[in-house]
């Protein structure tokens, strides 16, 4: 491999970027595909299938033999909230292959005994995420049903383009987040982003049922999101 494409690759990834190797398997040069690299035709929905899938593979594109080796950031599930819903939910991340990192300021909540071999930050999210900041490869639950909790880690998810943001709530609790939220600059494209009530519309009633209509609406936008272009902060 070309030594200028494996160093851009590894800053792809120490930036959790996605990035295809492509490798011209008639021998021609290797070349790299960033997630929002402008693309077109055949190539550009190769590329397109193959960040939402994640799975490498041997292609024939207008002609050529190609192999995309797929390169994703880990997937990561932050919930705020350290509830019955997050407990079962958390497990269930964890076994479809997500990491999972759950926040609340709320000792009594957020105790290692609850959430024994989870990722567990007991502090305010603001903190939390200050040091480990979001970013497009990661999905946002909030579920505290507490606004001085949710909104903040919320509206970050919003400005860094999570592929996934979900709040419990009624449809009055999130008619009354919106307005806060829009206080704060966010406009209605941005706001309909967010997935609430949460979960897919299942009739999910139990903590279980709810994890699981979370669960799968979280794993639905992750492999429908939209790859044409950089995401939040990214540059």
């Amino acid at each position: 491999m070309d030594r200028q494409i494996l160093a851009r690759l590894n800053d792809m990834r120490r930036r959790r970027r996605a990035a295809i190797l492509v490798t011209d398997l008639s021998g021609g040069p290797d070349r790299l595909i960033v997630e929002g690299d402008a693309l077109e035709g055949a190539l550009a929905d190769a590329a397109a299938s193959a960040f939402r899938s994640g799975k490498s593979a041997a292609l024939e594109i207008d002609g050529q033999s190609l192999f995309f080796n797929v390169h994703l950031p880990p997937p990561r599930i932050v919930i705020i909230g350290a509830v019955h819903i997050s407990q079962i939910l958390a497990r269930m991340a964890a076994l479809a292959g997500f990491d999972v990192t759950i926040i609340d300021p709320r000792t009594a909540f957020a105790t290692p005994e609850r959430f024994e071999g989870i990722d567990l930050i007991a502090d305010w999210p603001l903190d939390a995420l200050r040091e480990r900041p979001l970013d497009s490869y990661m999905a946002l639950v909030a579920v505290t049903h507490d606004p001085k909790i949710d909104d903040e880690p919320i509206l970050q998810a919003l400005r860094t383009g999570c592929f996934y943001v979900g709040a419990l709530g009624s449809r009055k609790t999130h008619a009354g987040r919106l307005e806060r939220l829009r206080r704060e600059g966010l406009d209605d494209t941005e706001l309909a982003r967010i997935h609430a009530p949460i979960g897919l519309p299942i009739g999910a009633a139990s903590p279980a049922e709810i994890a699981v209509a979370i669960l799968a609406e979280i794993i639905g936008s992750l492999r429908g999101r939209d790859v044409s272009a950089p995401k939040g902060s990214h540059p």
